[in-house]
């Protein structure tokens, strides 16, 4: 009999639902929060606020577009953490109530080990193979930079992750002293098609292991701007794009500089990628140069599934019911939250 789990996703600004049916999904539904965009960066406070506000239109919609009723499902997986402690707890305090009326589980998700996991989605949009255990992923986002190995569903194992900076605050961080509106790594993006990567260049941390930083490439993008401009104050305005591609191609080449090592000295030749910078145009063509040199089997995820959704909580969650990872209903958010 098929297991149907609707996800519950409000982690950071994006308010989403998402209803599975075993592994494919029926519907994804998310909530955006403009308001922010005015202060250049999430004001936790407001999202919280839009979430509260959100939730039952987005879960409504969300089971309709499924063409289920609230009856037909049997649990619910909700964003335990990390991410914003106000935002959480409406998707945590809606999870309870839900599932209480119902008598049905509820199942917390890891919201990190959750991006991993789009990677097991089927969709309409999303047919391809699954990758096989163990596999390497590189889990790049706006407030995380990860190196996981993943041994099963369950078991993952961080073997590096920035000690400062992650690579999407670094695009994010870098734009706006370019001039562009937050969030900035999508328009960094769009510019650096059509600029010069190798026009400049920028310092690159040297650390051992696997471990990353980028606060050293956002100082030092930072000072060059700054001894650029008092020699001429139009230096950003005549030098975007290239500005742009060099500091794409920076940061690209920091990231997947550890991966080649990681692979390397773990012998995992099975890569994924995942998390929002994953959608990053750049990334996703230099990674797929980097499979073809040292014959890696690739997985990368449709942009739909690469920022915060639910269907990848829905599909951790399909997971965990399988395994019979159920959470008491005492069970609050938690804002830091590790594997």
């Amino acid at each position: 009999m098929a297991t149907l789990i609707l996800g519950i996703e409000s982690s950071c600004d994006d308010t989403s639902a998402a209803v599975i049916r075993d592994r494919f999904l029926l519907s994804n539904v998310i909530a955006g929060q403009d308001v922010h965009r005015k202060y250049g960066g999430v004001v936790p406070e407001l999202a919280s606020r839009a979430h509260q506000q959100n939730i039952v239109p987005v879960v409504d919609s969300a089971l309709k577009e499924a063409g289920v009723s609230r009856n037909e499902i049997d649990a619910v997986a909700f964003t335990r953490g990390p991410g914003l402690l106000g935002s959480l707890l409406v998707g945590t305090s809606f999870t309870k109530g839900f599932t209480a009326a119902l008598g049905i589980p509820m199942i917390e998700v890891n919201h990190l080990q959750a991006h991993i996991m789009v990677h097991f989605i089927q969709s309409e949009i999303s047919q391809a193979p699954t990758p096989r255990f163990p596999f390497l992923c590189l889990l790049v986002s706006g407030g995380h930079t990860q190196l996981v190995v993943v041994r099963d569903h369950h078991t993952m194992e961080i073997i590096g992750r920035t000690i400062d900076d992650a690579a999407g605050e670094a695009f994010d961080k870098c734009a706006k002293l370019l001039g562009l509106p937050y969030p900035g790594g999508p328009h960094v993006d769009r510019l650096a098609q059509e600029g010069d990567p190798l026009r400049f260049s920028f310092n690159k941390p040297r650390l051992e292991g696997f471990d990353y930083s980028f606060s050293g490439l956002k100082t030092s993008f930072l000072y060059f701007l700054r001894d650029r401009l008092k020699e001429d104050p139009e230096f950003i305005e005549r030098n975007r794009t290239d500005l742009a591609a060099s500091l794409q191609k920076t940061i690209i080449d920091i990231l997947l500089n550890k991966l080649r090592r990681a692979s390397k000295k773990t012998g995992i030749r099975q890569i994924a990628l995942a998390g929002g910078v994953s959608a990053n145009s750049g990334l996703r063509k230099a990674i797929g140069e980097e499979s073809l040199k040292y014959g890696w089997e690739l997985f990368v995820p449709p942009l739909s599934f690469t920022t915060d959704n639910a269907a990848m909580i829905a599909i951790s969650g399909y997971y965990r019911y399988l395994g019979g990872l159920f959470s008491s209903d005492d069970i609050a958010p938690l804002a830091r939250m590790y594997f």
